[in-house]
């Protein structure tokens, strides 16, 4: 048995301000994937995976109990295949930022709900808040607070556009340009991070006063403008306010960014080379890098892998 492929995705804007109504970007990253499965000779991360998924289904049981019309499972289904060994097959890092949790809800969601909206159908922005709504709460049992977006943008398979957080919409993207010297990239910090305490720091930064100021007026102010650069392709626009944001990142997310990267961060702002912002909650996993030459962020960054997402 082997289930259908559902991908990682990168928020290229939007991590930490659409909790606060800013603007966001989301689009699928087909370089990592997964898919539900059963082998007859299981590897011992395929039985992990596999007790990870009953844990799951308790969960989805309960959510089903307590919210019936929000959502429904066939729970016979789903815990007859996990008895019978089932498990996620994924290629996708986890605590990396890209969605591997994502990419689990959506194939869950695919294969057991009950009365699923589809892909196929004419996705009103009604059932779209309606699915959202509920990855949410499937995706809660992994994050302890979760958008939905990530599984969405998984289950969807197409870039999104956050507005606002009750108005999102499938979006079309610049195509990309083969012969561009610009590019974004990852760069792998090495370490995992973890979602729950990096949301937990932001919220109770959002206590203080001048932090929400800031907010408001310097990081969602660009990373809305960063939104509609992308979205209008003007790149010109685009590294100026990347720019603006990766230097509000710096200055007021020190805690979400890795401590050897720091002066990397800072090194990029100084030379142009590249512009470094979050990809996903921080503390680890992947950093998001904007460069109009790729070349020159390679030789700036030599010591780093880059792995580029998307060509200007």
């Amino acid at each position: 048995m082997k289930g259908p492929l559902f991908y990682s995705k990168i928020l290229l804007f939007g991590e930490y301000g659409i909790i606060q109504d800013s603007k966001g970007l989301s689009i699928p990253y087909n370089f990592y994937k997964g898919a539900l499965k059963t082998d007859e000779n299981p590897s011992a991360e395929a039985i992990k995976s596999n007790e990870s998924l009953l844990k799951f289904s308790v969960y989805l049981n309960e959510l089903q109990s307590n919210n019936p019309e929000l959502v429904t499972f066939n729970i016979t289904a789903l815990q007859q295949d996990i008895a019978n060994g089932m498990y996620f097959d994924s290629s996708i890092p986890q605590g990396y930022g890209v969605g591997s949790s994502g990419a689990l809800v959506a194939a869950i969601y695919d294969k057991y709900a009950s009365n699923k909206i589809t892909v196929l159908e004419n996705l009103t922005r009604d059932k779209l808040l309606q699915l959202k709504g509920i990855f949410a709460q499937m995706e809660s049992f992994f994050h302890g607070k979760s958008s939905g977006l990530d599984p969405l943008n998984s289950y969807l398979s197409l870039p999104i556009l956050i507005n606002s957080k009750d108005n999102i919409e499938p979006t079309g993207i610049p195509s990309q340009s083969t012969r561009g010297k610009g590019a974004v990239f990852l760069i792998d910090s090495g370490i995992v991070g973890e979602t729950a305490p990096m949301v937990n720091i932001f919220m109770e930064n959002l206590k203080d006063n001048g932090f929400r100021r800031m907010l408001k007026s310097q990081f969602i102010k660009h990373t809305d403008a960063c939104v509609e650069n992308f979205l209008h392709g003007d790149i010109k626009s685009l590294f100026a306010n990347t720019k603006k944001l990766s230097k509000v990142v710096l200055n007021h997310f020190k805690p979400m960014i890795p401590e050897q990267f720091h002066k990397v961060w800072q090194n990029g702002i100084e030379t142009n080379d590249y512009y470094l912002k979050l990809c996903g909650s921080g503390g680890g996993g992947y950093i998001l890098g904007f460069t109009e030459d790729l070349e020159k962020a390679k030789a700036s960054l030599k010591d780093y892998k880059l792995e580029v997402v998307y060509n200007f």
